[in-house]
């Protein structure tokens, strides 16, 4: 379910979060779908459980994820309505930046290419990409 990076500038706790957040917008999780344990998804990635743990506080933090006592933790029943709405702040983002890259010279035309490069190569890319 998870890869890590090694490499990536992108500390583990949050590769975790977003590749969490990439499956939950896929499909791929769903509302009540329950996450690995701390424990487990620690010794199959081989990385500390306090990173683990950190991962899922970020969850919970952003309100994707959501732990019920004594039964584990869950995909937060609105989580797909919470990362749509980030969606929609990142667009505001999106508009920010394609201003500065006209204001740079750069040609419709090759913002356009990017953009649609992205839309074609979408399915399966999960990971980061730092």
């Amino acid at each position: 379910m998870f890869q890590i990076d090694l490499m990536s500038r992108l500390p583990i706790y949050e590769q975790i979060t977003e590749q969490t957040k990439r499956l939950i917008l896929a499909g791929l999780l769903k509302p009540g779908d329950k996450l690995p344990s701390v424990r487990s998804l620690s010794a199959t990635l081989s990385v500390n459980p306090n990173t683990i743990q950190r991962a899922y506080n970020d969850m919970f933090a952003k309100g994707i994820a959501v732990s019920i006592g004594g039964k584990g933790c869950f995909i937060a029943q609105d989580a797909l309505e919470v990362l749509n709405n980030d969606a929609m702040q990142k667009l505001k983002t999106l508009e920010t930046l394609v201003t500065d890259l006209k204001l740079a010279g750069i040609p419709e035309q090759t913002i356009l290419e990017k953009i649609e490069n992205v839309y074609a190569n979408q399915e399966g890319n999960f990971h980061d990409s730092n």
